[in-house]
């Protein structure tokens, strides 16, 4: 039976490091796979990756309403993201482009990125994927591509809210290895338990 996993928080080795590509899809990878699937859920997340969980392997999973021809619910292994436009050079609106992640939890900051990807790589049962994704749902791929690589959102932030997370960074200590949460458990940092989820800003993923 899938269980939740606990989510690793910013100071974590592993959510900085380039995830290992897959070499065998096997049980353990199945049962990884369906693990993230109800971890990301009970954080009410849009995307996770292997590494948000402690596991430095080349995996991800989504849940968006708006994915074009892609899956509402999936997976990838092994994952190649090839961008199809670049990213606007100016200013990200503080609400429009506000992004959020599971491993800095509780915070948000706006950030611009590529309005259209291209996702490749195969699902666990070896079923190749390749398609394109647009809008919100490329942000997702960005984010969660990005997670496999060692790189946070945060990472990319730039002029005054990069500086802003700096200040946030330390007095919060989340560059403190070790920290976890649990989702359905522990108290949701991005305030679910205590509005509709729909009324929270940004996405958490």
């Amino acid at each position: 039976m899938p269980s939740i996993r606990p989510i690793t928080v910013y100071g974590e080795p592993v959510l900085h490091e380039r995830a290992a590509e897959v070499e065998v899809i096997d049980d353990e990878i199945r049962t990884l796979i369906e693990d993230m699937y109800v971890t990301q859920e009970a954080a009410r997340g849009v995307g996770l990756a292997a590494p948000q969980v402690g596991v430095g392997l080349r995996i991800f999973t989504w849940t968006f309403h708006d994915t074009g021809d892609a899956p509402n619910v999936g997976h990838v292994i092994n994952p190649v993201l090839t961008y199809l436009s670049k990213a606007s050079q100016e200013e990200p609106d503080r609400h429009e482009d506000s992004e959020g992640c599971l491993s800095v939890p509780g915070l948000s900051y706006p950030l611009k990125r590529s309005d259209h990807v291209r996702l490749t790589g195969q699902t666990v049962d070896g079923e190749p994927i390749d398609f394109e994704a647009r809008g919100w749902f490329a942000r997702i791929m960005q984010h969660e591509y990005d997670h496999l690589n060692g790189t946070l959102y945060v990472n990319r932030l730039g002029g005054r809210w990069a500086r802003k997370w700096k200040r946030t960074q330390r007095a919060e200590k989340m560059n403190v290895p070790g920290v976890t949460w649990l989702p359905g458990e522990d108290r949701d940092p991005f305030g679910h338990d205590d509005v509709d989820a729909d009324e929270v800003t940004g996405q958490a993923d």
